[in-house]
């Protein structure tokens, strides 16, 4: 199994910068496809971007140019770097980690971390 831990969340102005961390343990870490996933409160959960193990990359259409997602194998640590935030990207964001990047779904999680964008 994997074990993931969100950290970096916080309160920002927008048009500010926050970068989000996700700590990860267990067995094949760098076999895994990994994603970011956003919630607002009573809406649906979304997909922000994901890095497959090839460290290729996809980004949700809303996020394209301002989100980068990356991934430090050695560390064990995905990034999620946000640059020009809008109060839209406001929710709880979670890592997840699935062999397969269609997946997610089915695969591990972490506990979230809270992101607020002030006007």
């Amino acid at each position: 199994a994997v074990q993931l831990a969100e950290s970096g969340g916080g309160s920002v102005q927008a048009g500010g910068s926050l970068t989000l961390s996700c700590t990860a343990a267990g067995y094949t870490y760098s076999v895994y496809c990994m994603g970011w996933f956003r919630q607002a409160p009573g809406k649906e959960r979304e997909e922000v971007a994901s890095i497959d193990s090839d460290n290729s990359t996809t980004y949700a259409d809303s996020v394209k140019g301002r989100f980068t997602i990356s991934r430090d194998n050695a560390k064990n640590i995905l990034y999620l770097q946000m640059d020009s935030l809008k109060p839209e990207d406001t929710g709880m964001y979670y890592c997840a980690a699935d062999l397969v990047c269609d997946e997610f779904e089915s695969g591990f999680w972490g506990q979230g971390t809270q992101v607020t964008v002030s006007l």
